[in-house]
C-alpha cells in the first residue's frame, strides 16, 4: 500500500496512525497538495490527501473510506471502532466533529495565507464553527472517566480527535491553547505520549501562495 500526503494534514495522519496500531506496512509518499499536485492528479483528480494506492491498483481517497477499508482488512475483533450499533454511530459522530473541525480548521489557515485581504464574514464563520465543536467536545469528552473515548482502547474517534487538535494548535493557537479546554487537552496529551503517535508527526508548514 501506499499512502500519499504529508504528516502535517491531520487527515493523513490519523491514517498513518491507524496503519501503525493495525501494524499494517505501507510506504509513505510525502506529497504536498500545492508543490506535489500534479504528482496527486493521476491518482486523485481532486489532487487531495490523504489518497491511498493498494496493491492491485484501486485507488481510495478521503480518510473515512480508507479507514473503512483498512477495518475491514483486519476485521472486527481488531478494528478501532464498533461493528453495528449505537456506540458505532457515536464514533462516526465523533469522526465527523473532528474531521469537519479540520476542515474549518485548514479553510481558515488558507484563507489567512493565500488571499491579501481576508473575508471577515468567513473568517468569523470558521471560528464560530471551530469554537463549537470544540466546546461539544469538550463536555463530551469531561464526562468520560476512561483513558479512552470508548473504554481502555484506542479507538479512531481518539486519534481524529487527537489529531485535529494538534493541527488547530498550531494553525491557530488562539482557538486552541488547551486552557479552555482541559479535558480535550489531556486526552490530545494522552494520545500524543502514545510511540505511534510521537513516530508519525511533522511540524505544520503554512500554504505559500502571497
Amino acid at each position: 500500500m501506499i499512502l500519499i500526503g504529508q504528516y502535517d494534514s491531520p487527515f493523513v495522519r490519523r491514517v498513518a496512525i491507524a496503519l501503525r496500531l493495525y501494524e499494517l506496512p505501507y510506504e509513505h509518499w510525502p506529497w504536498s497538495t500545492f508543490s506535489d499536485g500534479d504528482k496527486i492528479a493521476p491518482y486523485n483528480p481532486l489532487r487531495r490527501v490523504p489518497t491511498m494506492v493498494l496493491h492491485s491498483g484501486e485507488v481510495l481517497i478521503e480518510s473515512t473510506a480508507i479507514l473503512d477499508y483498512l477495518d475491514e482488512w483486519v476485521g472486527p475483533g481488531k478494528a478501532m471502532i464498533a461493528a453495528r450499533g449505537p456506540e458505532r454511530r457515536h464514533a462516526l459522530e465523533i469522526c465527523a466533529l473532528a474531521t469537519g473541525l479540520a476542515d474549518k480548521a485548514v479553510s481558515l489557515l488558507y484563507e489567512r495565507a493565500l488571499r491579501k485581504k481576508e473575508s471577515k464574514v468567513w473568517v468569523e464563520r470558521c471560528q464560530t464553527q471551530i469554537g463549537g465543536v470544540l466546546t461539544a467536545l469538550e463536555k463530551q469528552r469531561a464526562a468520560i472517566a476512561k483513558p479512552f473515548w470508548f473504554g481502555e482502547n484506542i479507538g479512531h474517534a481518539d486519534i481524529a480527535v487527537a489529531c485535529v487538535l494538534r493541527f488547530t494548535g498550531e494553525a491557530h493557537p488562539a482557538l486552541f491553547d488547551g486552557a479552555g479546554y482541559p479535558a480535550l487537552a489531556a486526552h490530545a496529551a494522552r494520545c500524543e505520549a502514545l510511540p505511534p503517535f510521537q513516530e508519525i508527526v511533522q511540524p505544520l508548514a503554512p500554504p505559500s501562495g502571497k
